[in-house]
């Protein structure tokens, strides 16, 4: 008899955060229930400083790629690059169907064609939604944020119903006209909810975040008061200010134009399904820039990060090949630095203005608001919800910390509020909540098309190398004559000026001349000779000029 007996209490639902706690960004949850493991977002994070040349980090998925069998589908909350854009990467590991919002999933489906992969099945779901993945189910909540299509999912199994907040805030006059659900988030509350999993990010700030449409003057300001070309660089996924800046420049009598890979693609695909609106006799392609006169142009382009790839970067430093800034210009940046990227856009906009651009950011003027709860807003949400059990995630450990403070500050009791770490095990049932195992877990690191071939003995050569510099010696020995034929020739990069400091190679070269006169070149290991060849010249180097260059040394044996 397969039905559970009525006294019986249901299995434990295991929660598992694969990312997006002690961090903003790299938001994965793995939701299991005995056999069935539904994943909620898959997103990326920016690298850190120290990464040199990697270009994302996105979550380590081997625990699931160990059940993949198991995995019934992909939620995804929004269109976000911090909740999509492990996607691609993820999904050649962990195949499974995915479920989501239309502007959502025609984001994923454009990554998914960048890195052709095909035949993966997509289901677009409308708020109110319900789908059935095993013995899940998942009702999809519309929420404000600062992309269309944004939603709360709400999953429930037989242990109970889980809330999941993704990023939300309450604004009551959105451009699109679509408020926060709070009737249905009432609804749940009422018929009870196990446990909350809610946003954290701008728990640090009191008060409600202003809404999106309050800044809708002052770009209309700004157009009406710009003499020359606009160029407004922000975020390419917000979808509902680019809809904003569009309708004030179309009223200002300017064109629109597109620039940056993910601007021009975001752009088109959201024409297609209907979520932007640009007149085509509005649109101007960035060759035919300098047909129309300045006073007639808007220019929308990535870069709002600084990002030293990003358009408005290189339009800044004059590495762009269809557009230089004139002191003419007026720079907007809709957006706020994530942390950690404050000096990159720092140095952008000190260098706009050396450029004699305007320039206008958020310090300057209300051209930004942030697409995330305030702690009223979220006080909101608790009192709506009335978990039995919340776990604060998607922020750094102060903002988890601040906002199970909060939730204590609601009437929670401290022991119903779990402060997760990554890959912890969170297990829960009506009976009671609890802490058990750890999964595997980080950050896997992609340079280019390699995924994860980069470690940290790499990170630590490219840093070593970035630091110090390199020294290559180069020798060819014969080893039955038992003596050197050629060299040791010496090759430096990013170590020293060769040219100026002659004196030193030469040192260089006597130092290694000496140590094959003392070595037995006849009988002596290659890997011996090599490491006493880099540990006395790293001696000689550092007792000279107090530098430390990575030294390879390279032995022909001929």
């Amino acid at each position: 008899m397969n039905q559970r007996l009525q006294n019986e209490p249901a299995s434990r639902l295991r929660i598992v955060s694969l990312g997006g706690v002690d961090e903003i960004g790299k938001n994965m949850t793995v939701f299991e229930y005995e056999d069935d493991i539904v994943v909620v977002d898959c997103g990326s994070i920016f690298p850190k400083e120290d990464m040199l040349g990697i270009d994302l980090v996105i979550p380590d998925v081997s625990y699931l790629a160990a059940k993949k069998k198991n995995v019934r589908g992909y939620l995804f909350t929004h269109g976000h690059e911090d909740h999509i854009g492990a996607t691609p990467y993820i999904l050649r590991q962990v195949p499974a169907p995915l479920f989501g919002t239309k502007l959502t999933l025609a984001l994923v489906d454009l990554k998914l064609k960048e890195h052709r992969l095909q035949g993966i099945p997509m289901q677009v779901v409308q708020p109110r939604d319900e789908v059935r993945l095993g013995k899940f189910t998942a009702k999809f909540i519309h929420v404000s944020h600062s992309i269309a299509g944004a939603c709360a999912i709400a999953l429930t199994c037989p242990a109970g119903t889980v809330l999941v907040s993704g990023d939300f805030k309450i604004d009551y006059t959105p451009i699109d006209g679509q408020v926060t659900d709070l009737q249905t988030l009432a609804s749940l509350g009422e018929k009870g909810v196990l446990a909350m999993l809610c946003e954290s990010t701008n728990v640090e700030r009191p008060g409600h975040t202003i809404s999106e449409r309050k800044i809708g003057t002052t770009f209309d300001n700004m157009f009406r008061d710009a003499k020359g070309r606009v160029i407004v660089a922000m975020f390419a996924s917000n979808i509902h200010r680019m809809q904003m800046v569009v309708d004030s420049a179309i009223r200002y009598g300017r064109r629109v134009c597109f620039i940056g890979r993910s601007m021009v693609n975001v752009s088109r695909v959201a024409m297609q399904i209907g979520e932007l609106h640009v007149p085509e006799e509005c649109m101007v392609d960035v060759d035919s820039l300098d047909q129309y006169p300045d006073e007639e142009l808007l220019v929308m382009t990535t870069g709002s990060q600084g990002e030293p790839m990003a358009g408005l970067t290189r339009m800044a430093y004059a590495e762009h090949r269809k557009l230089q800034i004139r002191p003419s210009d007026m720079v907007i940046i809709s957006a706020t630095p994530i942390p950690g990227n404050e000096k990159y856009i720092s140095r952008v906009i000190n260098q706009l203005y050396r450029c004699g651009a305007q320039v206008v950011y958020e310090a300057m003027a209300e051209v930004h608001v942030s697409g995330h709860a305030r702690q009223e807003e979220l006080k909101l949400m608790h009192a709506l919800v009335k978990p039995k059990y919340f776990i604060p995630v998607h922020g750094e450990y102060r903002m988890l910390w601040q906002h199970a403070e909060l939730a204590e500050s609601m009437g929670m009791n401290s022991k119903d509020i779990i402060i997760p770490e990554i890959g912890q095990v969170i297990e829960m049932n009506a009976e009671g909540c609890y802490l058990t195992d750890q999964v595997p877990t980080g950050g896997i690191l992609v340079d280019g098309l390699g995924i994860g071939d980069v470690g940290n003995v790499v990170l630590r050569d490219r840093k070593h190398l970035s630091q110090d510099g390199l020294i290559i010696v180069v020798m060819a020995i014969n080893r039955d004559e038992c003596k050197l034929v050629s060299g040791p020739d010496i090759i430096s990069r990013g170590f020293i000026y060769v040219r100026e400091n002659e004196d030193i190679i030469e040192n260089v070269r006597d130092v290694v001349r000496q140590i094959l006169a003392d070595s037995n070149l006849a009988g002596e290991e290659w890997p011996n000779l090599k490491n006493r060849i880099k540990d006395d010249l790293h001696r000689y180097i550092y007792e000279k000029i107090k530098r430390n260059p990575m030294i390879l040394p390279i032995i022909l044996d001929i």
